[in-house]
């Protein structure tokens, strides 16, 4: 009786290995990539096929080649800069969903900063000489005393007509 107790012991025991052993393979391994690391790095990139469409996005096949592809490159222990660099390499910087802050596109983040305070500097210039150039505004040509007697004449006989229509 006791052996038989023992037994079945051994056998439960045994059993929970083996089902501890079947949940564990299920699991992912620490350096298998997730989807989430794929597509923080795939939102950084533009799909090859589909003009201005992120890689996390598209559903072509060379996006999800491409996804493959970084999965395996993380899984190897390679850097997101290095994965990003291997594409520009490969493909050239079109496939970047921002450009590179280095050279001659730096023109892309210095330019805009630049018209936008250049811009702003003209405006407050414009708006200045504006308030310097502002007269009193006259209301009545009777206080005029250039205009020539037959032209007030004139211009009092119009607005008198135009008064009438109204």
């Amino acid at each position: 009786m006791r052996i038989r107790k023992l037994m079945l012991a051994v056998l439960v025991f045994a059993a929970s290995l083996l089902a501890v052993g079947v949940v564990y393979a299920q699991q992912e391994t620490p350096n298998t990539p997730t989807d989430n690391e794929v597509n923080e790095i795939a939102k950084k990139l533009y799909c090859p096929v589909c003009p201005n469409t992120p890689l996390d996005v598209c559903e072509t096949q060379a996006c999800q080649d491409w996804r493959a592809l970084i999965k395996q490159q993380l899984a190897e222990g390679w850097t997101e800069e290095e994965i990003l660099n291997y594409f520009v390499v490969q493909y050239g910087e079109r496939v970047l969903a921002e450009p590179q802050r280095r050279g001659f596109t730096s023109l892309v983040w210095v330019l805009p900063v630049t018209a936008a305070a250049l811009g702003a500097v003209v405006v407050w210039q414009v708006v200045k000489s504006w308030q310097a150039a502002r007269l009193p505004v006259q209301n009545d040509l009777m206080e005029i005393p250039d205009i020539d007697p037959e032209v007030r004449a004139r211009v009092e006989q119009e607005l008198r007509a135009l008064e009438e229509e109204l």
